[in-house]
């Protein structure tokens, strides 16, 4: 539940944060802007004594005979030196003359004497005009007549319609102020209700997000995280390769998880997440009890992997006495070395790293397969990166840092790109450059890829290897493949394997790009699919300037291929290339019902 609580804890909290700014904003506002100014009191007339109630005025009595409307209240008063009546009723407020009981009607001429009666200032008035209703008035029930005038704070004069009475005094700093007010009580129709559905939800957002914190702040700490690591008693952690062969026995402290235990003892599981849950990459099977699941098992893993034992090392905590299988086996612990012997720019972001191994390359070193890089610490000027010169207008936008740095040496993950037989027996790697976002302030460059792209011929690196179980499946059924991105380097060499094989099979390739310019081996695709009649190679353009209609992969696929497919069920699928591609390409071949046995996916999980 936790990383479920995590996420809707993440956007909720997106949510009422924007809020809250938006509160803190307003209100600071509002307390920074002049009450006076707010107030229109520099453009209000002082209140004048009011003379004495002149003799021989009709009786109220009077008055009411001569209002239209049974009043249910009466008050005397003036208007414009006259002394008046104003009979008020549920229909509204009638004016009568005290003088002779005639009724007055509040016209524009009246409006408008009542305005400048009520006005200081040098401004000239505008022709009055006539309002049901105005928001700046929104207190009074009565119509209204506007009156603007000409000074620097656009002050507005308003006048019942009704009672002759003047209203309001509107500023320019006061309907500023009126806007911050708006959003403050989120009432964005009337600004009247500070009880509106919108605050009071978000209030509870606020108090959901409060409790919900402080639940996950508990839930994220353990006991044994308070207690120094020398102190805590100590468990066995077996380690096997997958056939039951017994690799290890490494000491643990009780608490640490077994991704954090080998990492002590030098065995850095594959991540790229660096142990966060996130990524999935550093799976182990449990011999024996593995317990329950957590939700990040089942996020990353699939359920018949789950009930076989399968756990993420990064979530599997040492309580006990503990054996694990790990994939990979003694690999893990093993490093060798290599030489860099040729280093080639497919695309701008796109780079060919051909390795020479001290030690040589065997049968292991299948296509899918993958290499763990070790990536030194580094603290590199940003001229170390280099590219040709026909890349240089692509990477002079990139907003990269001045210095490039690996404060701690880490592993990364990268699959052979071509088999042995088409190499020489040099490793082939294809690298992406991943530049990160540090305009945002987000995340950093990748520090793999970042070292590997100031690498020159000549240059001597460690790695681990190989790895990984993504591999062709040995049979002659269809096949077709799926790619996106770096995902080009293990479904290439796959497809050169099997066609130096000499296989028989139909073999479609369908790979996205954002334009031809960023399609690498396009033409070692195209006359390998002149050369072998079975083979066929469909690129696809996303990006609006590609020359075409831009489409994504998996719909290209879907509307070329598999719609018109007559048996999806004898095809095998095998996919590579970003997360969001690969979900939506598996989605996809779930609905039209192909059975997950025959979708064989290389994810990197970045």
């Amino acid at each position: 539940m936790t990383p479920w609580m995590r996420t809707l804890h993440k956007w909720v909290g997106l949510l009422v944060g924007l809020q809250f700014v938006v509160w803190l904003g307003s209100g600071l506002m509002m307390g920074l802007l002049d009450p006076e100014r707010i107030d229109g009191t520099a453009q209000r007339a002082p209140q004048a004594a009011l003379p004495a109630w002149p003799a021989g005025t009709v009786s109220a009595t009077a008055a009411l005979r001569g209002a239209r409307q049974p009043a249910a209240t009466l008050d005397s008063g003036w208007l414009l030196g006259r002394p008046v009546y104003r009979l008020q009723s549920p229909e509204g407020t009638e004016v009568i003359d005290a003088r002779d009981g005639h009724r007055i009607a509040i016209d524009a001429t009246t409006a408008l004497r009542v305005a400048q009666a009520g006005y200081r200032g040098e401004g000239m008035p505008s022709a009055p005009r006539y309002l049901e209703k105005s928001l700046e008035t929104r207190a009074h029930p009565d119509p209204v007549w506007r009156v603007d005038f000409s000074d620097a704070q656009d002050t507005t004069v308003y006048v019942s319609a009704h009672s002759g009475q003047v209203l309001e005094h509107r500023t320019a700093t006061w309907r500023l102020f009126d806007v911050f007010w708006m959003l403050h009580i989120m009432d964005y129709g009337e600004r009247v209700d500070f009880n509106n559905p919108l605050l009071v939800g978000m209030g509870v957002g606020g108090l959901w997000l409060a409790l919900t914190g402080l639940w996950l702040l508990v839930a994220s700490f353990r006991l044994h995280e308070f207690v120094p690591h020398r102190w805590r008693r100590r468990r066995q952690l077996k380690v096997y390769a997958p056939g039951g062969t017994h690799l290890r026995t490494v000491a643990a402290a009780r608490g640490d998880s077994v991704y954090l235990a080998l990492a002590r003892e030098g065995l850095n599981l594959p991540s790229n997440c660096g142990g966060g849950q996130s990524c999935g990459l550093c799976e182990v099977r449990v011999r024996g009890d593995a317990g329950k699941a957590s939700a990040s098992d089942r996020a990353h893993l699939a359920e018949a992997r789950v009930k076989v034992g399968c756990r993420l090392a990064c979530n599997l905590p040492v309580d006990g006495d503990l054996e694990i299988e790990v994939a990979g086996g003694a690999g893990l612990w093993s490093e060798h070395r290599a030489t860099v012997v040729k280093v080639r720019a497919v695309t701008p972001f796109l780079r060919e790293i051909h390795l020479r191994p001290e030690r040589v390359a065997d049968a292991a070193f299948q296509p899918g397969g993958y290499l763990q890089l070790h990536v030194p610490e580094y603290a590199l000027p940003r001229s170390a990166l280099w590219y040709p010169e026909a890349h240089r207008g692509d990477w002079a936008p990139l907003p990269l840092p001045d210095r490039l740095r690996n404060r701690a040496p880490v592993r990364r993950s990268y699959s052979l790109a071509a088999p042995l037989q088409a190499s020489g027996g040099d490793l082939v790697l294809l690298v992406r450059f991943s530049p990160g976002w540090p305009e945002k302030k987000r995340h950093p460059p990748g520090r793999g890829s970042s070292w590997l792209y100031t690498l020159r011929e000549g240059d001597a690196l460690r790695y681990s290897g190989p790895f990984g179980d993504f591999a062709l499946s040995g049979t002659a059924r269809e096949k077709v493949f799926i790619g996106a991105g770096a995902g080009m380097a293990p479904l290439r060499a796959m497809i050169q394997q099997r066609l130096q094989e000499g296989g028989r099979e139909r073999i479609h390739f369908w790979y996205g790009a954002r334009t031809p310019r960023d399609c690498p081996y396009a033409e070692q695709m195209q006359a390998l699919a002149r050369q072998h009649p079975d083979f066929s190679w469909h690129p696809v353009w996303s990006g609006e300037d590609s020359g075409g209609v831009p489409r994504r992969v998996h719909d290209a696929v879907y509307e070329d291929l598999l719609r018109v497919h007559p048996d999806l069920s004898a095809c095998e699928f095998y996919l590579c290339g970003p997360p969001g591609m690969l979900s939506a390409t598996r989605q996809l071949l779930r609905t039209l019902g192909v059975a997950d046995s025959r979708i064989a996916c290389d994810d990197f999980k970045i």
